[in-house]
């Protein structure tokens, strides 16, 4: 498959665990931006299979905008830092009194870009939607000061820009342009208060089962991987600069390529209890190409496959991690993130 069909294909992407005990300083809310991996319930429910049966079987045991059978990788986070997971912005007004564990601001599908027809809130808008609440005194900067920020970003920007007709030569230059418009929203985090912020590095998205199912979901695609690295060195530099320009150590890079392709490789965490026989292949798909993971017919009646134990597999969809790929993602993660907090 070509560099082209496999961005486009990535278009709704998202983004063990760590006792509290383990967080050496503390941290009162978490603040999310970004996507799929990172949603917990803000993509309306008319858009996406995250809130149709049978995603949130395993946690919370119905579906609930999580882009997986249960916790996605705010979930985890949250956790480490001693935290119950925030709640989605869209939910606040029915959530008000959990404000205090911080906010999810982050799209599934969105970008920092504008990417599905312009109707998702990209990550300006999102930080935008912050701001509005700092405005209006909900939250505070002493607030934001003693938070960490969750920033997460897999790929949709790249895949609506070759849906609307950019080229893989165009491509070359429109990864520096995402990293840019990256940085400023950095920076702009950083000047409302934040000290903490943790962004990811991107994953690698030829490993994906909608890529890897033209190989029987046997092997990742390495041409469209090194698209993937481009993207991951620009940001490795990027943010060295913002946090030597400032001389602190705000900017944290969370490295999903290298711990996704350590599970892929391993079938499984290093060391550790998590087991996958075929890490490439998804628990939940579609009957056909035509379909996807949630989808059904006009009476109802199911057009996917499940597999018979979400934990064994490391991918649920075509784009997203299980719980238990989260997790064991998240025991290779956990000793960087110790180190940072």
């Amino acid at each position: 498959m070509e560099p082209s069909n496999f961005f486009i294909c990535c278009i709704l992407l998202a983004l063990g665990v760590v006792g509290a005990q383990e967080s050496h300083e503390r941290y009162n809310h978490l603040f999310v931006f970004g996507d799929s991996y990172a949603d917990t319930g803000n993509l309306n429910k008319g858009l996406a299979n995250s809130w149709k049966v049978p995603y949130g079987i395993t946690f919370p045991g119905k579906p609930s905008g999580r882009f997986s059978d249960g916790r996605v990788l705010t979930d985890f986070i949250a956790k480490f830092l001693g935290l119950k997971s925030p709640i989605a912005h869209a939910q606040m007004k029915s959530g008000a009194n959990k404000l205090r564990y911080g906010l999810n601001f982050a799209y599934g599908g969105s970008g920092v870009f504008d990417t599905v027809a312009n109707v998702l809130p990209n990550m300006t808008t999102q930080i935008d939607f912050f701001q509005k609440l700092i405005n209006d005194s909900v939250y505070t900067a002493l607030d934001l000061h003693s938070s960490v920020v969750l920033v997460s970003l897999a790929g949709n920007d790249y895949a609506s820009f070759l849906a609307n007709g950019g080229t893989n030569q165009g491509l070359q230059s429109f990864i520096p342009r995402v990293i840019n418009q990256l940085s400023m929203n950095l920076k702009r985090l950083q000047k409302m208060g934040a000290t903490k912020v943790i962004v990811t590095a991107l994953e690698p998205l030829g490993c994906l089962p909608r890529i890897t199912q033209s190989s029987s979901f046997q092997q990742c695609n390495a041409t469209q991987n090194l698209a993937v690295n481009f993207h991951n060195l620009l940001l490795q530099q990027t943010v060295a600069k913002l946090n030597n320009e400032t001389n602190s150590s705000t900017f944290f890079i969370l490295d999903l390529y290298n711990s996704f392709t350590t599970v892929i490789e391993q079938k499984g965490n290093p060391k550790g209890k998590l087991k996958f026989e075929t890490p490439l292949k998804p628990c939940c798909m579609g009957i056909s190409r035509e379909y996807s993971c949630g989808s059904a017919d006009e009476k109802g009646a199911k057009l996917y496959t499940l597999c018979s134990d979400p934990k064994s597999a490391f991918f649920w969809d075509s784009s997203h991690p299980t719980q238990a790929g989260w997790k064991a993602v998240y025991t290779i993660l956990k000793s960087s993130l110790a180190q940072l907090f």
